[in-house]
């Protein structure tokens, strides 16, 4: 993903930090500081425990606890994630990476038609993992107040437990409401798809999933918290695009990329000066073009790599000189879908079709577009 700093793998799965995750331990630090008291208050009330307030409330140390506590969380998210990820892998579905995000972790997996059976239990894998972490801290803390009595170290510890605790469960609460594509939501697609076509449950979902986006969008606002409308944002975008995806998918599932590409395609020589590539683009308006050498394609070149380049240095420079070696490409026996996935997932526009090496056709995002128009009607 980008924007995203490797840090490390567990069970041989890429772990990231994205950039935005930097921005929560100094919110998450300043919220629970600032709120200290009203949070001791809380879980006393909630554990039923006595907080000795002594150190908790000293100078630094209620940020400094803030800090602690959303990197356990943070710790948490990272254990569900794991979880959703080992039961994928028991599956037979390739884990990229787990990212940690400003709201959250994601596992980045391999995109398939998702299989109902194995989508139930992968759902329900996170949820519980963090209601587990939940119930293990809840019973540290007693054990922590039990043994240690209520002095100002041991209620330091009660707070940072209780606390972890209490949210932890809350996750696990949260991740169940069955907004799509939250884990409630995958968990509801699931049972529904056992009773009708993928699609009309995915769509069921992702309506229940907007749903639940508008409400907490109109509570965000009607309480000025501008974190549940960032949240409730995400929640309507992600069931309209996994919506789309699947209705994609259902559309395309028995399409390969050599019934729908274009034979015809504009080809250009490693040896081609770029001005020449240029008004090719302009008389066939099309923005990319494979690179051939002698009979083999090499490469790709777009709009784009020229545009890297100095106007001036443009002149004196060949295809050569900027192509994209080792260009993506496919069999005419792959799926259209495939296409799809690698179009989005490189941002790009086209995709070469290519036999034992030589170019057979091109298909872009437009001729895909065209296919799904066409199936719908």
């Amino acid at each position: 993903m980008d924007g995203s700093l490797r840090i490390g793998r567990l069970f041989g799965i890429p772990i990231e930090l994205h950039w935005t995750f930097l921005l929560v331990i100094p919110l998450f630090a300043w919220i629970i500081g600032s709120q200290i008291d009203l949070t001791i208050a809380l879980l006393e009330t909630l554990f039923g425990v006595a907080i000795d307030t002594t150190l908790i409330t000293a100078g630094w140390v209620p940020y400094l606890l803030g800090a602690a506590v959303s990197l356990g969380l943070f710790a948490g998210v990272l254990v569900h994630e794991v979880a959703h990820s080992i039961v994928a892998l028991r599956q037979g579905i390739e884990i990229h990476a787990i990212t940690l995000l400003l709201f959250g972790g994601v596992s980045q997996m391999e995109e398939t038609t998702p299989d109902p059976r194995v989508e139930l239990p992968m759902a329900l894998a996170g949820p519980l993992t963090s209601l587990a972490i939940g119930l293990a801290c809840i019973g540290l803390v007693y054990v922590v107040d039990g043994s240690a009595g209520q002095g100002p170290v041991s209620s330091l510890l009660v707070f940072f437990l209780s606390y972890l605790g209490l949210l932890n469960v809350i996750l696990f609460v949260f991740n169940l409401l069955p907004a799509f594509p939250m884990d409630g939501g995958r968990v509801l697609r699931a049972y529904l798809a056992r009773r009708m076509p993928l699609t009309r449950a995915t769509k069921i979902a992702a309506d229940v999933g907007r749903g639940f986006a508008v409400l907490f969008g109109i509570f965000g606002l009607l309480t000025l918290s501008p974190l549940l409308v960032i949240i409730a944002f995400f929640i309507y975008i992600g069931a309209s695009q996994e919506s789309t995806a699947i209705r994609y998918s259902a559309l395309l599932q028995d399409v390969t990329v050599g019934q729908i590409m274009s034979r015809e395609v504009p080809i250009v020589e490693p040896s081609t000066p770029i001005p020449a590539v240029l008004d090719r683009m302009f008389a066939t308006k099309q923005l990319g073009f494979p690179v051939v050498d002698r009979g083999t394609l090499v490469g790709m070149v777009t709009l784009e790599d020229i545009h890297r380049e100095n106007p001036i240095d443009r002149e004196a420079l060949q295809v050569r000189d900027i192509m994209t070696r080792g260009a993506i490409s496919l069999p005419p026996s792959a799926p259209v879908v495939e296409s799809l996935r690698l179009m989005a997932a490189n941002n790009i526009g086209r995709v070469p079709v290519v036999d034992d090496g030589e170019l057979l056709g091109m298909v872009t995002r437009n001729d895909i577009m065209t296919v799904i128009e066409l199936r719908e009607t």
